[in-house]
């Protein structure tokens, strides 16, 4: 799935959550769903970064949401039939998270108040350790193939590892795309060393980099120049449907590209966000539980924005993918990004159905105690 994350626009589609929620309650509410009989449900990470849109959509819906997710944002599928009977009309939001640290304008970190020197670490650990195998292995590569000119040559130098085709793990080179080899053949080396060899440059790939990398004589480390399309990764993955590899499963296919990207983090939150739509999709179509009722189903990234000292909250902002919604007349659509992006900002930001949680909790604290004698 190389072209897979190439539709998904980031800068002229963020909505601040405190906008984006009463807005889908009101698309909702515009395709049918009845006040006060909706339930809410979220597939979001477990960190609590995300507990701000959490209030907002108990503010909103009037009611806490049902959880529908997994660690990473991944949506438990097994959930859907008792999401069903919650409600008259149900609602599913689904959302991978990203941190943001506006002061250094990088997206994956996070500043958490609550540690002990406010410091800084990643939005959500369970991409953040999924990715970490595969960086250490982009970055050897980077350091270990390099660009030479020997004895009247131009040449890449590959560490032997990279070489081995053998391998059950690792990153493994397109090598005709680098190096100079007749299809089908086996490369020959022109020069071989204690832990490399070198070999011719292939020619359309030599006329990608500058001339002055081949002068000098000297080893120049490929790089930036290891681009997504030289090479792929292996590595065993469990295959289980919502097993402890989902997560791992779902970014797979699109590895080189988010370790090549300028911010990891987020593409990888966003593959993330557009594998779990189109997954669950096809068992929200499928679960009977949902037949012949009001369903929406909406995916997105949660884009958390690292709070400063004395901010409660982080702010937070949403990035809408895609979203299907059914009628229980029997009508069915799907939106797709630019579409659904129109829609949510035709709605308004006001929502007269909205409760005063403060106002919930003070009626809560004054009503008669109520004794429970077992």
């Amino acid at each position: 799935m190389p072209h897979l994350m190439g539709d998904f626009q980031i800068s002229d589609r963020l909505m601040r959550y405190s906008d984006f929620i009463p807005r889908f309650y009101n698309l909702c509410r515009s395709y049918g769903f009845a006040a006060g009989k909706i339930m809410p449900s979220r597939a979001f990470c477990s960190d609590e970064s995300q507990g701000f849109p959490i209030i907002l959509i108990t503010k909103h819906f009037g009611t806490f949401p049902f959880n529908h997710g997994r660690v990473g944002g991944i949506v438990a599928t097994g959930r859907h039939g008792p999401h069903a009977h919650h409600g008259q009309d149900l609602a599913i939001i689904q959302a991978s998270h990203v941190g943001y640290d506006p002061e250094a304008d990088r997206f994956g970190a996070y500043r958490r108040l609550q540690t002990e020197n406010c410091v800084q670490g990643p939005a959500c650990g369970k991409i953040q350790g999924v990715l970490d195998w595969y960086r250490k292995e982009y970055a050897f590569a980077r350091e270990n193939i390099a660009f030479s000119h020997l004895n009247g040559n131009d040449v890449v130098i590959v560490d032997n590892q990279l070489l081995d085709p053998d391998r059950e793990a690792g990153l493994f080179l397109h090598l005709a795309s680098l190096i100079d080899m007749a299809p089908e053949t086996r490369p020959e080396p022109l020069t071989i060393f204690s832990t490399s060899k070198a070999f011719s440059v292939n020619r359309a790939f030599k006329s990608r980099l500058p001339v002055e990398t081949w002068q000098g004589g000297v080893r120049e480390p490929i790089g930036d120049a290891l681009t997504a399309d030289l090479f792929h990764f292996k590595r065993p993955i469990s295959k289980a449907p919502e097993g402890r590899d989902q997560l791992e499963l779902n970014l797979s296919y699109s590895m080189p590209q988010i370790v090549t990207a300028g911010h990891p983090e987020l593409v990888a939150a966003q593959t993330n966000t557009q594998m779990e739509f189109d997954r669950a999709y096809r068992t929200v179509i499928k679960e009977s539980g949902y037949q012949d009722k009001n369903l929406a189903f909406i995916s997105g990234i949660n884009i958390d924005i690292s709070p400063r000292e004395g901010q409660a909250f982080p702010l937070t902002k949403f990035v809408p993918w895609a979203a299907y919604i059914q009628t229980r007349e029997g009508k069915s659509v799907i939106l797709e990004q630019k579409k659904l992006f129109i829609d949510l900002s035709a709605q308004s930001v006001d929502n007269e159905n909205q409760i005063d949680l403060e106002d919930a909790i003070r009626r809560m604290k004054k009503r008669p105690e109520l004794k429970i004698e077992p």
